[in-house]
């Protein structure tokens, strides 16, 4: 197999150069930073810093480098170095390179050797294999060696992957305080009360859900818009607090649009096909962005329509307004992300389509983009899996998806193929596990009350 690399050789140039001072360390935990000199990134918590020893080990616990902050060498040399980050627990399987056996990991850098290949495909699939990295041996002591696996019941995949943040994985390290308020770059994702974020699993059933049901498809079934090919779904950028906002030329829905200028790099990450919609989370103000039909122009950009959010407030768009979706309601708060499922858990409503809708829409919808028959679903409408559906025999990502479709359900959001959910662009996906949802039918779903349809 080929070794990790001991450090982040291409940081340096994905990395801005800009240099700037931390606040007091009393509110940096969970920070990750850089030196302006060199290219090792550290995690701090409790006024140290912790070494990620290569890029593998940042993966398994964060998508991209986009939240790392250069620092100057004063300020990194002010957090005492404190060891290594070892790689999050439930997510991949390690071995060292002068070691054939393969462990499973477990808290605190914590080795379970894995004991026979049938405990490994139960654990982690038919391809479990695939997901070995090779810690080198410079690293092996970052680790300890912990009981072997005997038997698929002694190691709980799911259970392990509930240490989402890299402070919990630090011995005598203060983390910080569990939230269900989905989380993104470190801005909540709209406050905990917001409709995106509540728990439908005992609202009543809608009186016209079944009509509405049928008009989507009883026999068409679930289709996750996003995998690992990396020209499905839906991207998202995250930029600082200093980006940049240039302006935005509308060229179909302006007067329904937030007037710019918005802070969109020039490189920004675009959605493929038609709907070319480009998200924009800029941190510190922990406002959203979003454009519908967007275009690069020679000082900025064009687009359909835009919206902008800001995430601590539930205000909704004006009566009557679209957004840069077509129901008008933001687009990011609805994607299934990688990083909330590999956690084993998601915390708000997924956005999904139907090929036809109705003139109404449910708050928090406030556009429709239908026809005037009453038998098709309105936008905003919230369908949820039944309880009574099995998915018992889901694995993995599959399995986690199918839970919050339970729990908070999913939006209609635009009019497109029927029972499409949709996700982030992320190479982290799983095509065999995803591929799992399709058999679910829709038949499988009921739509549930959350309001009167706004004609």
């Amino acid at each position: 197999m080929t070794r990790l690399r001991t450090s982040f050789l291409l940081l340096t140039t994905i990395l801005s150069s800009a240099t700037f001072a931390l606040p007091t360390h009393a509110t940096t935990n969970g920070w990750l930073i850089k030196s302006s000199t060199n290219s090792s990134v550290y995690y701090v918590a409790d006024d140290k810093r912790f070494a990620f020893p290569n890029e593998k080990v940042f993966f398994s616990w964060y998508k991209d480098f986009s939240g790392v902050s250069t620092v100057t060498p004063t300020e990194l040399a002010s957090y005492t170095l404190s060891g290594n980050v070892t790689y999050r627990p439930g997510l991949r399987l390690v071995k060292v390179t002068t070691d054939p056996k393969v462990y499973a990991v477990s808290r605190y850098g914590t080795l379970r050797w894995v004991t026979t290949e049938q405990i490994a495909t139960t654990l982690y699939g038919n391809n479990w294999n695939t997901k070995i990295d090779d810690v080198p041996d410079a690293f092996f002591t970052n680790y300890t060696i912990g009981s072997p696996i005997t038997s698929a019941t002694d190691y709980s995949v799911s259970t392990e992957l509930g240490v989402t943040i890299v402070a919990q994985n630090i011995r005598g390290v203060e983390a910080p305080a569990p939230t269900s308020v989905p989380v993104v770059s470190g801005c909540n994702i709209f406050p905990a009360d917001n409709p995106w974020n509540q728990d439908i699993s005992s609202l009543p059933v809608r009186s016209d859900s079944a009509t509405f049901i049928s008009s989507i498809g009883l026999t068409g079934h679930l289709h996750p818009d996003f995998g690992e090919n990396q020209t499905y779904g839906i991207p998202f950028n995250v930029v600082p607090a200093s980006q940049a906002k240039v302006p935005i030329t509308w060229t179909a829905y302006g007067d329904e649009s937030d007037p710019g200028p918005y802070p969109i790099p020039a490189n920004a990450k675009v959605e493929s096909g038609s709907d070319a919609h480009v998200l924009v989370l800029e941190n510190g103000s922990c406002t959203l962005y979003e454009l519908y039909a967007a275009q690069k122009t020679t000082n900025g950009w064009s687009a359909d329509s835009g919206a902008i959010w800001h995430l601590d407030s539930n205000a909704l768009r004006p009566a009557g307004w679209t957004s840069a979706d077509a129901a008008g309601l933001p687009i990011l708060p609805g994607l299934v992300r990688a990083d909330e499922v590999l956690a084993g858990h998601i915390d708000h409503a997924i956005r999904f389509t139907a090929s036809r809708s109705q003139k109404g829409y449910i708050l928090p919808a406030t556009h429709f983009a239908g026809t005037n028959d009453n038998s098709l679903p309105p936008m905003g409408l919230r369908v949820r899996l039944k309880a009574s559906y099995d998915i018992s025999g889901l694995t993995g990502q599959a399995k986690v998806i199918a839970e919050a479709m339970r729990t908070y359900g999913m939006i209609l959001a635009d009019n497109g193929s029927n029972w499409f959910f949709s996700g982030a662009t992320d190479p982290r996906w799983n095509d065999d596990e995803l591929n799992e949802l399709k058999t679910i039918p829709g038949s499988a779903f009921e739509a549930v009350d959350t309001g009167p349809i706004v004609k």
